[in-house]
């Protein structure tokens, strides 16, 4: 089964529990019941996490997370407390760290889709639908869609799939007033950042967000929660270059998934073996794409 091809072994900080070990990141308790995420190096595709890290990655995410947080602030509360680097944490740590509230998770993620790609491209094509929508005819891979889509999937553990599910599953399974809310602050959300991203030279063709809600009495607010709008849960491109009908230069870890699939990697996807390392000019290439969304998204290099 998919997973880790090398699982690293937690770090033990004094005050903190571990509680998982993701793909991405590890997730501690400190001792005022906080939850504190660490944003690794590590990079996942194909339900694999690789053996091999990107420098700086989980650094490039957390300072771009927390630069979105503010762009949406105004739209939705989010989940960060600080970003303060617990005493006694190795020295790697630093610009990893962000110290979060603890939160009810809404067992959903939440995606939405402005262009056609990825997965919603098979269904469309197989279909003419994504996640049940009726789509009109003619679209092809990158077309922009006439307007943006929630189709959410479920979460899965580390090593399963996200399955995309129909809005009516997931009022099922949440209720129809959080699946309402959840719909809607995605759209929201998307709509803000796919007009900051395109005024940057960027297009955001989706984009996945997580939810949860505070543990408190009477009605919750809706929170956004995990890393927002990074490479790692938005597919970017590049607009002087989209073109539908091909697939695009992209800002994310496709770059990844294209040399793991092509004969020069020598991995079979549909085998039981796990992927191979990285060769180092796929790791820098990588990096690359992640400091250039970096600074086209923010107006900052990343240093």
């Amino acid at each position: 089964m998919p997973g880790f091809v090398e699982k690293p072994e937690p770090v033990q900080v004094p005050g903190l529990v571990h509680l998982h070990t993701g793909k991405v990141r590890d997730l501690y308790q400190n001792e005022a019941g906080e939850l504190v995420m660490v944003a690794s190096d590590r990079i996942s595709t194909y339900d694999w996490v690789l053996p091999t890290e990107i420098p700086d990655k989980g650094r490039i995410l957390t300072r771009l997370s927390l630069w979105w947080f503010d762009q949406l602030a105004d739209l939705v509360p989010h989940h960060v407390i600080s970003t303060e680097v617990p005493a006694g944490a190795p020295a790697d740590w630093a610009g990893r760290v962000t110290v979060c509230r603890s939160l009810e998770m809404i067992p959903v993620e939440a995606v939405a889709r402005g262009y056609l790609t990825g997965s919603g491209l098979l269904e469309y094509e197989r279909d003419q639908t994504v996640c049940g929508l009726a789509l009109p005819p003619g679209l092809v891979d990158g077309s922009e869609l006439p307007a943006p889509i929630f189709t959410p999937a479920t979460k899965a553990a580390v090593g399963d799939h996200d399955e995309n599910v129909s809005y009516e599953e997931v009022a099922r399974q949440v209720g129809a007033d959080t699946a309402a809310e959840l719909r809607q602050a995605t759209l929201a959300i998307y709509g803000r950042a796919r007009d900051i991203a395109r005024s940057r030279g960027i297009v955001l063709a989706d984009t996945k967000f997580e939810f949860g809600r505070p543990r408190q009495e009477g009605p919750a607010p809706l929170v956004l929660a995990d890393e927002v709008l990074t490479p790692d849960s938005s597919r970017f491109w590049r607009r002087d270059e989209w073109q539908p009908g091909r697939p695009q230069k992209s800002y994310d870890k496709q770059y990844v998934r294209d040399w793991l699939t092509s004969p020069a990697s020598g991995w079979d996807r549909t085998g039981d073996a796990p992927p191979p390392p990285l060769p180092e000019e796929i790791v820098a290439r990588t990096r690359e794409r992640y400091t250039e969304a970096y600074r086209l998204l923010t107006g900052s290099a990343w240093d």
